[in-house]
C-alpha cells in the first residue's frame, strides 16, 4: 500500500478535479482513496509514503500509437538515404531497419522504448510492431519486456505484402498466435490487436487472410491515408476510396484504430463516424514526413473518437500535445482553434481508446481506477488551478519533468531513479545491440 502525497493533486475527475494539498492511496493495482494528505495519513498510517515534494500529482499518460521497432534508430545515419517523398522514407529508412531486426534487436528496442516511457510518465501504450528479419515470436518477446518493465501494452504485428508472401503469412500468424495467447492468459496489463501496415502494401488476398485469421476476436490497428500512396493505390488498382476498401473487408468498428488519417474525404469520415471507428493522430511524425495535416477539427465535428499518439517520434505526450495544437492552428490559419480538441484527445479520448482494451479505468485519479500516477516537477510562477492546468501543460511542462511514475500500483520510477530496474546495465545492453544492428543496416 502506498500513499502518494504532499503535492497539488489534479485528478481529471470532474467530481473532484483538484485538491491543493492532496494525496492518493493505492493498494494492489487500484486507487482506494483520494483526499487531503492530512486525512489520508491519519486513515492509512500503514501506507508507505511517496513524497511528491510539493509538486503536481496527476494521472499517468497514455500513448495511443507508437512503434517499438524504431527504438534503436536514434542518431542512425543510413548510407545513401536522402528521401524526397514518403515512400522513400519508408523504404529507405524504416523498412530497411525492420528488415534487419532480430528478436534480440526487438527486445532491445522494447527495453529502450519502455525506459523512455517511464521517464516521461507514460504507463500505457498501443504499439504497432514490424521486424521482418525475424517475425515469429516478436510480439511475445515484446510482451516479456512489457511485463518486466511494468508498462501496460496493447500489441500487434504489421502485416504487409512488401517482403513477399512467406513473410506476410508469418506476420498474420504472429498476430493470430498473440491474440490467442492474450485471450487465454487474460493478463490485465497485456492485450492484442490485429495489425496491418498501409493499404498500398496490402492486397485483397492478404485482407482476406487477415480477416479469416482474426475471426472477429479483436479490433484492427492499421495505417491509412498517411501519405497519398493509399489514395492513389486504392483509386488505380481497386477503383474505390481507401476507407471503402476497409468497409469491403469489415475492418471498421468500435475496437479498430486507424492511424494518421490525413488524406480523407468527408464521405470517408462519415463512414468512420458511423461505425464508431477510432482514429489516432500523430502530429510530429506527419510534419516530419511532410505528409500533411490530419483534419482533426473536421473529424471532431463528425463525432469521431480521436486519440493522440506519437508514431515513436517522441515518447513525450506533452510534446505531442503542443505540436498537435500548433499544426492545427497553422493549417487552419486561425490562432483560436484546436485547444479543446487536442486536450480532449490526450486527456479524455486516449483513456476511452484504452478502455476498449483494458477493463480498469485509466487516465483519472479516483477510487477504483488504475493506480497509474505520476508526479511532475513544475513550479508555476503564475496562478495554477484545475481551470488552467492544460495551459500550464501546453506552455510550461514537458515529459522529462516527471519525477515519479507508478503503473498498475507498481512503483517504477521514484525521484528520478528507476525502481528494481538496473538502468546502467540495461542501457549498456541496448547500446551494444544497437551498434551491431547499425553495422548490419549499413553493410
Amino acid at each position: 500500500m502506498y500513499l502518494i502525497a504532499n503535492g497539488r493533486l489534479f485528478t481529471r475527475d470532474p467530481q473532484r478535479p483538484y485538491i491543493e494539498d492532496g494525496g492518493v492511496v493505492t493498494e494492489g493495482e487500484r486507487i482506494i482513496a483520494v483526499g487531503t494528505a492530512e486525512e489520508l495519513k491519519l486513515k492509512y498510517p500503514q501506507a508507505e509514503l511517496v513524497d511528491a515534494h510539493g509538486q503536481l500529482i496527476m494521472p499517468a499518460f497514455i500513448n495511443a500509437h507508437t512503434h517499438i521497432y524504431s527504438g534503436l534508430a536514434r542518431g542512425l545515419s543510413i548510407n545513401g538515404y536522402n528521401p524526397t517523398n514518403f515512400y522513400e522514407i519508408l523504404d529507405g529508412m524504416w523498412w530497411k531497419l525492420d528488415r534487419n531486426l532480430t528478436l534480440e534487436d526487438t527486445k532491445a528496442s522494447a527495453y529502450a522504448t519502455y525506459l523512455e516511457c517511464i521517464r516521461n510518465g507514460v504507463t500505457t501504450i498501443f504499439d504497432h510492431h514490424a521486424s521482418f528479419k525475424e517475425i515469429p515470436g516478436s510480439l511475445f518477446a515484446i510482451a516479456g519486456c512489457a511485463k518486466e518493465m511494468g508498462i501496460r501494452s496493447c500489441l500487434c504485428y504489421e502485416v504487409s505484402d512488401r517482403d513477399g508472401e512467406e513473410k506476410c503469412d508469418q506476420a498474420i500468424k504472429e498476430n493470430a498466435d498473440f491474440i490467442k495467447y492474450c485471450q487465454e492468459k487474460k493478463d490485465p496489463m497485456l492485450n492484442a490487436m490485429f495489425g496491418m501496415h498501409a493499404l498500398f502494401t496490402i492486397s485483397d488476398k492478404t485482407f482476406e487472410k487477415c480477416v479469416k485469421a482474426n475471426d472477429g476476436r479483436t479490433g484492427y490497428h492499421i495505417h491509412i491515408c498517411e501519405g497519398l500512396n493509399d489514395v492513389i493505390d486504392s483509386r488505380d488498382n481497386y477503383h474505390m476510396l481507401p476507407v471503402d476498401r476497409l468497409v469491403k473487408w469489415g475492418i471498421l468498428g468500435e475496437k479498430t484504430i486507424l492511424g494518421h488519417c490525413i488524406h480523407l474525404t468527408e464521405p470517408e469520415m462519415d463512414k468512420i463516424a458511423e461505425t464508431n471507428t477510432m482514429v489516432v493522430n500523430n502530429p510530429e511524425s506527419n510534419m516530419g514526413n511532410a505528409v500533411g495535416c490530419s483534419p482533426v477539427l473536421k473529424m471532431f465535428e463528425k463525432g469521431i473518437l480521436l486519440g493522440l499518439g506519437t508514431d515513436a517520434y517522441t515518447h513525450d505526450m506533452l510534446e505531442s500535445l503542443k505540436v498537435a495544437l500548433t499544426i492545427q492552428r497553422h493549417n487552419a490559419g486561425m490562432p483560436n482553434v484546436g485547444w479543446n480538441e487536442v486536450t480532449t484527445m490526450l486527456f479524455k479520448n486516449n483513456a476511452k481508446v484504452a478502455g476498449k482494451y483494458f477493463d480498469i479505468p485509466l487516465g483519472v485519479i479516483k477510487e477504483g481506477a488504475a493506480a497509474d500516477i505520476v508526479v511532475m516537477d513544475y513550479k508555476a510562477f503564475t496562478p495554477l488551478s484545475a481551470d488552467n492546468l492544460d495551459g500550464h501543460m501546453i506552455f510550461g511542462m514537458n515529459g522529462r519533468q516527471c519525477r515519479t511514475t507508478m503503473a498498475n500500483g507498481r512503483l517504477l520510477y521514484k525521484d528520478r531513479q528507476f525502481v528494481d530496474i538496473d538502468e546502467e546495465k540495461l542501457s549498456a545492453q541496448i547500446l551494444a545491440t544497437a551498434q551491431k544492428l547499425w553495422g548490419r543496416v549499413n553493410s
